[in-house]
Formats: C-alpha cells, sequence, structure tokens
C-alpha cells in the first residue's frame, strides 16, 4: 500500500485533527470521516453539529460511530478510499462507560483487540487521531487512572497495527515509525 495505515497522536488542541485531515486530503481518495463522539451535553451536541458542517462542506462523507468502530471501518473501507477515525480517545471513553463496571477491563481489552486486529486488513488506507495522555500528573482517581492505563495501551497496540506514527506537538509533526507524509 503506497499510503500506510497512519496513527497522529497529540495532546489537546496540539494540531493532531489538522495533520490527520490534511494527510487524508493528500491521498487524493474519496474521504470518510468516522467520528466517535458522543453528546452527553448541549456543548457537544453544537460541536458535533458545527464539525458535521464544516466536513460536508470540505467533501467528506462522515460516518458516526461511538462504539461499534471496528466493524464501521470494515464496512467503509475501500480501495480508493481513505478513512478518517476521530477520534480513538473520545471511542475509548464511550467504550469504558457503555460497559458494566464489573466488566469495563475486559469490554475494553476486547474493543482495543479487536480494533487493532482489523485496521492491518483494512481494504484502503486509514488515518486514526488519538491522544497521548500519559504526560500529565498521575490521576487522583481510579476511573482517570484506568482510561490513563488504557489509553496508553491501545496508543501501543494501535502503533504496532499501523505502518506509520505521526507525533503532533503545536501543529508541528514529528514522524515517529515509517516514513514522513
Amino acid at each position: 500500500m503506497s499510503f500506510p495505515h497512519t496513527l497522529v497522536l497529540g495532546g489537546a488542541r496540539s494540531g493532531k485533527s489538522r495533520h490527520a485531515e490534511a494527510l487524508a486530503r493528500g491521498t487524493g481518495l474519496e474521504r470518510v470521516y468516522l467520528a466517535t463522539a458522543t453528546a452527553w451535553d448541549g456543548e457537544m451536541r453544537d460541536r458535533i453539529a458545527r464539525h458535521r458542517d464544516e466536513r460536508a462542506a470540505d467533501g467528506w462523507r462522515t460516518v458516526e460511530e461511538p462504539l461499534a468502530l471496528a466493524a464501521a471501518m470494515e464496512r467503509e473501507a475501500a480501495p480508493g478510499r481513505v478513512l478518517l477515525v476521530d477520534c480513538l480517545t473520545l471511542w475509548l471513553t464511550n467504550v469504558m462507560l457503555g460497559a458494566p463496571p464489573d466488566a469495563a477491563r475486559s469490554a475494553v481489552e476486547a474493543a482495543c483487540a479487536a480494533l487493532a486486529a482489523a485496521v492491518p486488513a483494512l481494504a484502503g488506507p486509514a488515518v486514526l487521531v488519538s491522544n497521548e495522555v500519559g504526560w500529565g500528573i498521575v490521576p487522583d482517581n481510579r476511573l482517570a487512572r484506568d482510561f490513563r492505563d488504557a489509553q496508553g495501551r491501545l496508543n501501543q497496540h494501535m502503533a504496532e497495527s499501523c505502518g506509520r506514527v505521526v507525533l503532533v506537538a503545536a501543529g508541528l509533526p514529528l514522524t515517529l515509525k515509517g516514513t514522513p507524509a
């Protein structure tokens, strides 16, 4: 594949989504935006609507999938089409909060393993966006610590599954794995 599956990592407002969108646009392929956000409140509903409108105006087809991400990627992937998943962090939040507390860890592990296994088998290229959350302070509660740990493990699995990994800080991309775009 001339355009490898790409994981784009960074902190909040680092420019990772903008960089991922530019990578997808640069392929010249049909673009599908797999959005994972869930509208938990009015501000998030407004943000999702604004992003949906902006993407439509820019030629993206948006598929909203907060939970069954591996299945959506397999369904939407095709030669001549690039997928952009934004973002794995919101997806992981949905998986964690959607699982019964006593089964959350096993549900998260199973969902992450399924996602990591699906990526290499996709019929077309994918760009996946994820937050790097391990550089901050140690969270003060168990749920936040569990999330930080799960996000770190997910990012490691996705980095293994992708041919290119890019870290974005202050809008500047640094290629950690593979050939720079």
